[in-house]
């Protein structure tokens, strides 16, 4: 087999053609455009290279992109992801679409998150078609939509049999360390319920903001506690907060309706029917204490954690690739968010992340580290070979 290179100029043009490319989800600011340039861009940089390409729209006007670079057919397959959306550019304080490259870091919206890892799997597909490297198995090039918001391009993309592989490399920002567990979540609605009566008559009125009052100093009660469990080795521990009160109006008016919009950070392990019964236990002990306390806990989204076993084949692939590239053991972590990694392995991949090193991700100065970029690349087209084979 041929030596990989990573092509540096290819890498560098195509970060900055992603950089320029206005991607900002249409979800999460007024009159953005999404991701259907950038899409287009990467799925005729796929076809130049002699990818099986489809291109196509989970919702309209909102693309995915998967290249297939075909192998042999005896050997494992490996799906590579980014997604191709950013959040918007108010308060930026660099020019967001003009990628600057300064004491070898790139500036711009989207470079660590992430533009610059897209950039990456297009170079290392490109260094394996350069080299003729004969898989065994296909490698799945995938660049997904909505990643800022809800997530609808990797959530439709599992959904497609079609597209699966053994294992996925999810390649969010890790600083080159290997994810193998991150946190999931859980929001709520809790409500309370009192009866509405002029501000006078306390006889008539139940006041469903005292009542929300009382919830809410159980509920932190309960964050404190979640907080000394024994948190998970990677992810660490469990959490929550209370993030949105809306309640009462007028002021001269007994509150009828409070509501509380809470969002549970789970740890491997742990599931929304544990974290549901947790604050359904606040609400039975204060209803038993007072007969006129009602109030409702209601589930509305989540999104399940994700663990991985470090003797998994792909945890040992990147982890071995990493070390070759970096000439040391890659750390190996987890994170507090969440990521599309849960979704993969909620379908039988195998996953873990791994992405470049930067800063400033949805802030006013976002920078990637070019040289981390370029060892991305390179850490994913050895991975390819030492996960897929050759032939």
């Amino acid at each position: 087999m041929a030596t990989l290179s990573i092509d540096e100029s290819f890498l560098r043009d195509t970060l900055n053609t992603l950089i320029r490319t206005n991607s900002i989800n249409p979800t999460l600011a007024v009159d953005a455009p999404g991701e259907e340039e950038t899409a287009v861009y990467v799925a005729n940089t796929l076809r130049q290279m002699g990818l099986d390409v489809t291109h196509y729209e989970v919702q309209p006007g909102r693309p995915n992109v998967v290249g297939r670079l075909v192998g042999n057919g005896n050997g494992r397959s490996l799906l590579l992801n980014a997604h191709m959306d950013t959040v918007g550019v108010d308060g930026m304080t660099i020019p967001p679409f003009d990628p600057i490259l300064r004491d070898g870091n790139v500036y711009g919206r989207g470079t660590q998150d992430m533009k610059g890892s897209l950039a990456a799997m297009l170079a290392a597909v490109k260094a394996l078609v350069d080299a003729d490297v004969k898989l065994a198995g296909d490698v799945l090039l995938t660049a997904v939509c909505d990643e800022e918001y809800s997530s609808i391009g990797s959530a439709d993309l599992v959904t497609h049999p079609e597209f699966h592989a053994d294992a996925a490399i999810v390649t969010e920002p890790t600083d080159l360390a290997v994810c193998r567990a991150h946190r999931g979540y859980v929001w709520y609605n809790v409500e309370t319920f009192g009866r509405a009566a002029h501000g006078s008559r306390f006889q008539d009125g139940i006041d469903a903001n005292m009542r929300m009052g009382r919830f809410l100093a159980e509920l932190d009660k309960l964050e404190q506690e979640l907080r000394q469990r024994p948190p998970h080795p990677l992810a660490g521990p469990p959490s929550l907060h209370a993030a949105r009160l809306q309640g009462g109006s007028e002021i001269s008016i007994y509150a009828a309706h409070c509501l509380c919009q809470i969002e549970r950070r789970t740890m491997p392990g742990e599931t929304e029917a544990q974290a549901t019964a947790e604050l359904q236990a606040i609400v039975d002990r204060l209803s038993a204490a007072d007969d006129t306390f009602r109030a409702t806990v209601t589930p509305f989204f989540q999104r399940e954690p994700f663990a991985s076993e470090p003797d998994s084949p792909i945890a040992q692939a990147v982890t071995e690739a990493a070390a070759q590239r970096l000439g040391h053991a890659p750390a190996q972590v987890g994170q507090p968010f969440w990521t599309d990694a849960a979704l993969f392995a909620a379908v039988g991949m195998d996953a873990v992340l791994i992405g470049p090193i930067g800063g400033g991700l949805h802030s006013a100065v976002e920078w990637v580290d070019l040289a981390s970029v370029m060892d991305l690349a390179a850490i994913l087209a050895e991975t390819a070979v030492r996960y897929c084979g050759t032939n």
